[in-house]
């Protein structure tokens, strides 16, 4: 059932209705086709008919669904207006909406598709209705893409766990040069690993090598993937959640050979210091108290990666938002593939992975996360502040002994 606000809750409500300069908070869903606002009136079950929910400060939230549908709306906190007929649906919404600024999961452009998921027509309805309708991202962010303590703290222990199994894993594969390990092996050997700790993956872990890791997201598939030769590129992107966790999202490289070559390691140098430009960035920011956008942080990698001259090669933006979904709601650390000029707010969790891409000879990647930390919340690692995890990032490839 929707959540019940508190006192703070009305509170952030009212700011972030302000900073979106609206009057309330629209919630739209038909068929399970907005996760955001899934996320927030927690119905479960199949919608199959339209439902709209309007959150105002200090009121009580008013439901418009049909009638066919109101069970899983038993003992919800607010009133509900049913309907049937579609003109009584736009007479509820008309009373609803007439003459207000509605804040609804809109991207002026689809500048941001994770935020867009009201469709056009919907916008449409709302506006003939007598409403005017704004984005909803500051909501968005402040009370989808924060995570709880409990939840930090699973995405810590996570975290540590799968750095050991990509550390482990590379190891072993890099032993492995030119003796016939597969793609697909070296996958399954991480799942089997991952299931024994206990940590459900979002996706089979994506395991690279050679050229094969210059596609950013390739999937090895049996009897079509690669057999790991000498002196070649092996990139491992693992990612999971203990239950109820939020998931932890890395990628570790390694070489198998004991020298790489010269440009090897100047594309990782140049990957992993634009990494780190990245999250200098936001420990100044946060050690100092202030906000930062999401594009920022992308510039900041953006600009080494540029300078060392693999620019071109850089064709993905820095990072993304992690929230319950492992690719989340909130901002994106973005100012290539857009601009997401949205504010990392004190909760919100993310990914910081530049990478460099060379078409059919090589790809190199490095993942981290990043937890911005609510003021005073006991982190386990320190109050407050920003946290990387894991919390010994990679510094050099994984070479063969």
């Amino acid at each position: 059932m929707i959540r019940r606000f508190t006192g703070d809750d009305h509170t952030a409500l009212a700011s972030g209705l302000a900073r979106a300069g609206a009057d309330g908070w629209l919630l739209f869903d038909f068929q399970g086709h907005n996760p955001i606002a899934g996320r927030m009136l927690a119905l479960g079950g199949l919608g199959s008919r339209r439902m709209f929910v309007l959150l105002r400060p200090g009121e009580q939230p008013v439901a418009v669904a049909h009638k066919i549908e109101l069970q899983p709306l038993a003992g919800f906190p607010g009133r509900v207006v049913p309907y049937a007929k579609w003109e009584e649906l736009h007479a509820a919404l008309r009373e609803l909406v007439g003459g207000k600024t509605v804040a609804m999961e809109v991207s002026p452009r689809n500048g941001v598709p994770y935020l867009d998921r009201v469709p056009h027509g919907v916008v449409q309805l709302i506006e003939s209705l007598g409403g005017r309708v704004v984005s909803s991202e500051p909501l968005v962010t402040h009370f989808v893409a924060t995570w709880s303590a409990e939840e930090a703290a699973g995405h810590f222990k996570a975290a540590e766990v799968l750095a050991r199994i990509a550390r482990e894993a590379l190891g072993f594969a890099v032993s492995q040069g030119g003796k016939g390990l597969r793609e697909t092996e070296l996958q399954q050997r991480v799942m089997r690993e991952m299931e024994r700790e206990g940590i459900a993956p979002d996706h089979p872990p994506i395991v690279g090598f050679g050229p094969n890791a210059a596609d950013g997201h390739y999937e090895p598939i049996p009897g079509k993937d690669r057999a790991l030769g000498k002196d070649e590129i092996v990139l491992i992107d693992l990612f999971g959640k203990f239950p109820g966790a939020i998931s932890a999202d890395q990628t570790w490289m390694g070489f198998s050979g004991p020298v790489p070559p010269d440009e090897v390691r100047q594309v990782w140098a140049a990957v992993r210091d634009g990494r780190d430009a990245a999250l200098d960035l936001v420990r100044r920011a946060g050690a100092e108290g202030r906000t930062i956008q999401g594009y920022q942080v992308d510039r900041a990698a953006r600009d080494v990666i540029e300078k060392a001259g693999f620019g071109e090669y850089f064709v993905h933006r820095t990072g993304h938002s992690i929230d319950r979904d492992l690719h989340g709601s909130g901002p994106h650390m973005d100012d290539f593939e857009t601009k997401d000029d949205r504010t990392i707010l004190p909760g919100c969790g993310f990914s910081v992975e530049p990478g460099v891409y060379l078409p059919g000879r090589f790809g190199v990647r490095s993942e981290v996360n990043v937890y911005w930390g609510k003021p005073g919340e006991n982190l386990g690692n320190g109050e407050g502040g920003v946290v990387i995890t894991p919390s010994e990032i990679q510094k050099e490839l994984i070479l063969r002994g």
